[in-house]
């Protein structure tokens, strides 16, 4: 019953609330707290790749809960939000992983976890409204409007957000609150 609700906003678990006002104050933080040494000259890669690579399947399998749950029951809808979840996650990695191959050569485990989960954030303001092809175009399009985002933020603007917040989860969130009125079904 709120004000966005009373305009129309289609919101089904949190995107615009969750992702993109958090995107916004990790970009405060990164711009409060600075650089951190080294930044942007020196590689700053995940100490340990196992761990990330694990972390992002638990958060995969996670996200489940998140956006299926937000159903508010065990039925058909919540069955989709599962499926169209999954799917934008799977796309948005691939479309990571595809731009990475054609820019740098190879592609990378760190890139195709951020591009899972720019699908997994940019899908959820969409999941209970949007079919599994709404969810591939949607999962694309995070892949490769966040890969864009975190360069410019990283390379453009030298902005040190280290877990890449802003690009993937702000502008992710914001993209699919944009694309839920494209291809809401």
């Amino acid at each position: 019953d709120g004000w966005l609700f009373k305009k129309g906003l289609l919101d089904f678990a949190g995107g615009t609330v969750v992702h993109t006002t958090c995107g916004v104050a990790a970009l405060v933080c990164a711009l409060v707290l600075g650089k951190r040494a080294g930044f942007p000259n020196a590689a700053m890669m995940p100490h340990n790749m196992t761990m990330t690579a694990m972390g992002a399947g638990m958060l995969w399998v996670g996200w489940f809960g998140f956006n299926a749950g937000s159903a508010l029951a065990s039925n058909g809808n919540a069955g989709m939000a599962m499926l169209v979840t999954h799917t934008a996650a799977a796309a948005g990695a691939t479309a990571w992983m595809a731009i990475e191959w054609l820019k740098f050569g190879k592609p990378s485990v760190l890139g195709i976890v951020t591009g899972m989960v720019a699908g997994l954030g940019t899908i959820t303001p969409a999941s209970g409204f949007v079919g599994p092809m709404g969810a591939v175009a949607i999962g694309l399009t995070a892949g490769v409007v966040c890969f864009f985002a975190t360069q410019f933020m990283k390379r453009t603007l030298k902005v040190d957000d280290s877990l890449d917040v802003f690009p993937v989860h702000g502008v992710g969130g914001f993209t699919g609150l944009l694309l839920t009125a494209v291809f809401s079904a």
